[in-house]
């Protein structure tokens, strides 16, 4: 081995140093991000056995974050997303958290609540979804028929919102009971919790709206009941300062996320899981990630678009203490030791993200 291969294989290494995240012991800064695959079985989206092994085969990573799972019916947007509200999901959970531990892994939940994200034909009774005000966003989802529009939302009445406050509490129970080794709540990607948080989707006129500490309120008592659930130092947040998926946006983002993570430290959290720019698109949308970092003590994962030299530049400067990798794992079930090595990444099939069988899901082969 010459020098300069000596020194990045040395570099490497930092990748897979121990990082003590709150509660959590994790093996190495290679993170699994969560991933919708649109697998679970209906009705009742139930995780399955498949998805058992699914999640065992990727135990190498220091943690896997798993799949954005539905708080309570009215929080679904898609077709055949898993829930953690009822005794067969949490089942079925119990499976997949048994069969990663016994691979040696460490599995949190991530907690979601899609808000108008969603369409009547997921929505209990053909309800209208809920949000924070009566806005459609300008997106799609995804049910039995394919893609279509989403549907007109509701907004949550004042009274309503304790009751919200409350399905994340009894979600977060029903992971600790399934095995999970912690919670993250979801508060990205234009979700409920993202919609409070941006003026963009947030019009309301009363303590859950107009300024930043109203428009953060719903996320930091969310983070409170599941932090007094599972204990703060199992629990984890997902932000999205800048991305514009599902139709988010907001007037003052780097005001907004400065207050609101200066909320989450006060709850001295396990970790905040930031994605940079556009949610699986570009990166390079101007905002001081650094300056956000600034403002918690936890632990600071970064994600959206790294590569193996960013991640090596990113752990190895100080800038970020793990990276969580998204499309890399569905294709590469040891994406730890690829990265390790140098070696070549399995390519990903897109034709087979959402929904089907094994193909494309557990038919990814390892090194040899």
């Amino acid at each position: 081995m010459d020098g300069r291969a000596a020194a990045a294989a040395d570099s490497v290494e930092v990748l897979f140093k121990p990082l003590r995240a709150g509660a959590l012991e994790l093996s190495s800064r290679v993170l699994m991000a969560p991933l919708t695959r649109s697998r679970a079985a209906l009705p009742g989206n139930v995780p399955t056995p498949l998805m058992a092994e699914y999640y065992a085969q990727r135990a190498s990573a220091g943690l896997i974050i798993a799949e954005a799972t539905q708080v309570c019916p009215e929080g679904q947007g898609y077709l055949a997303t898993p829930g953690i509200h009822s005794a067969a999901q949490v089942d079925g959970w119990k499976r997949i958290t048994e069969a990663v531990h016994r691979a040696g892994g460490k599995i949190l939940l991530q907690l979601w609540h899609v808000g108008r994200i969603s369409h009547v034909s997921l929505q209990p009774n053909g309800q209208a979804p809920v949000a924070p005000s009566p806005i459609r966003a300008r997106t799609k989802t995804y049910v039995a028929s394919g893609y279509v529009d989403v549907s007109e939302p509701r907004a949550l009445r004042t009274d309503e919102i304790p009751g919200v406050v409350e399905v994340y509490r009894r979600a977060a129970a029903n992971a600790r009971i399934a095995g999970f080794d912690g919670v993250e709540v979801h508060a990205a990607n234009g979700y409920l919790l993202d919609q409070f948080l941006r003026d963009g989707s947030n019009q309301r006129d009363d303590g859950y709206g107009g300024s930043i500490d109203n428009r953060s309120r719903l996320l930091f008592e969310v983070m409170q009941a599941v932090a007094a659930e599972v204990g703060s130092g199992r629990v984890g947040v997902r932000l999205a300062p800048v991305s514009s998926f599902n139709d988010m946006r907001d007037s003052d983002p780097a005001a907004l996320f400065r207050r609101a993570v200066e909320r989450l430290d006060a709850l001295k959290i396990a970790y905040v899981h930031v994605i940079e720019g556009d949610t699986g698109g570009a990166r390079d949308i101007p905002f001081d990630y650094a300056a956000l970092r600034r403002c918690f003590s936890g632990a600071w994962l970064v994600n959206n678009g790294y590569t193996r030299e960013l991640a090596v530049a990113a752990i190895g400067s100080g800038y970020a203490d793990a990276v969580v990798f998204g499309r890399p794992f569905i294709a590469n079930p040891d994406l730890p030791r690829r990265l390790r090595e140098n070696a070549a990444l399995n390519p990903p099939d897109p034709g087979t993200f959402y929904g089907g069988g094994a193909r494309g899901y557990t038919d990814y082969p390892p090194l040899a």
